[in-house]
């Protein structure tokens, strides 16, 4: 699997809502650099469930966009009688 990498500016965005976390549910300050930490021990140690789970829902978005699909090429056929074969002496 590929390592979860984010850019400077998604960690300092994501890092800030971690703080903003920590103060309001747990009543305590981290700094930036802690939760940047935090952040790439998370990505590193349980990201890949997270990713995993994305696969699988969108698997599961496409696999009935397909039966979808599917059925409206069906609905195309066209209703025939059968076929009779003549015989050549």
């Amino acid at each position: 699997m590929k390592k979860i990498e984010f850019t400077k500016e998604q960690k300092t965005a994501i890092a800030r809502r971690v703080q903003r976390y920590f103060v309001e549910q747990l009543d305590a300050e981290i700094g930036t650099v802690s939760a940047i930490f935090l952040l790439d021990f998370f990505a590193d140690e349980i990201g890949g469930h997270f990713y995993n789970r994305g696969l699988i829902d969108a698997h599961e978005a496409m696999a009935a966009r397909l039966d979808d699909v599917f059925d409206e090429v069906w609905k195309l056929e066209m209703q025939t009688g059968p076929l009779m074969l003549q015989h050549h002496a």
